[in-house]
């Protein structure tokens, strides 16, 4: 079964999201003004703006070279995605496992992201 158009936006929503995690320009980005972003039920981003900026400029972003084994799977409005951020210094070798679910509404704006994450290990 091949993936409807609306489906194929939603997509590419949160994929934008996960490639600025690597490129640090959120400018690719539709964030809705109001976006949350959530970790561990903490909340980490207040704001669209907010959380834009932390994408840029924040250090708990900065420290990502690359991103890997990237699936999600699109329900509604919401795209679970699962992959492993690869973090700096390189020669480590560590990446994380990431499950981050985005709400994105009718106009294709990030509305809400919820975020889990598990401690970097090494991988090959």
């Amino acid at each position: 079964m091949t993936a409807s158009r609306r489906d194929e936006e939603l997509l590419a929503a949160a994929r934008a999201y996960v490639d600025a995690l690597v490129s640090h320009d959120p400018s690719g980005v539709s964030l809705h003004p109001d976006c949350t972003r959530v970790e561990f039920g903490l909340k980490t981003g207040r704001n669209g703006p907010h959380i834009a900026r932390s994408l840029a400029r924040g250090p708990q972003f900065l420290v990502i070279h690359r991103i890997s084994d990237f699936t999600a799977i699109v329900d509604g409005h919401t795209v679970s995605t699962r992959y492993v951020v690869h973090v700096r210094p390189k020669a480590l070798k560590l990446g994380a496992e990431v499950s981050e679910t985005f709400v994105v509404d009718d106009e294709n704006r990030i509305r809400a992201i919820v975020a889990r994450f598990g401690l970097p290990r090494r991988r090959h």
